[in-house]
């Protein structure tokens, strides 16, 4: 069974590292901003893209955007803690959904397994 691979895109390693830890059964990607994000979905094009929106350089409602120009069908959720004012943005421009932060272990797989063609056994 071939494993989905996910893009985890966050500033804050040890959210990276928390996330990684939580989908370990999966083939994970790490970028810590919008334009490393962009960078990686275009080398690696993962099933599916986990965006943090608050993050320097280029922020995730920028990125999407950038990631939904090179791929319309991108699968995109936003992760944020600020998903009132900039969650709303994201779903604007084409994200799927937007997680309010902190998330759960279960709430992460259930949007893999809801995005993702590809299942773990």
């Amino acid at each position: 069974m071939i494993r989905p691979r996910l893009l985890i895109v966050d500033d804050d390693d040890s959210i990276r590292e928390i996330v990684k830890i939580m989908l370990k059964d999966y083939d994970i990607i790490e970028a810590s901003n919008g334009e490393e994000a962009v960078r990686a979905y275009k080398m690696f094009k993962p099933d599916l893209v986990l965006m943090d929106i608050q993050m320097p350089k280029m922020d995730g409602v920028e990125a999407t955007r950038e990631i939904l120009k090179i791929d319309p069908h991108a699968k995109i959720v936003g992760l944020t803690a600020f998903a009132r004012s900039r969650g709303r943005e994201m779903l604007k421009i084409g994200a799927l959904e937007v997680v309010k932060k902190p998330f759960t272990r279960r709430t992460l797989k259930e949007l893999i397994e809801k995005y993702s063609a590809k299942a773990v056994a």
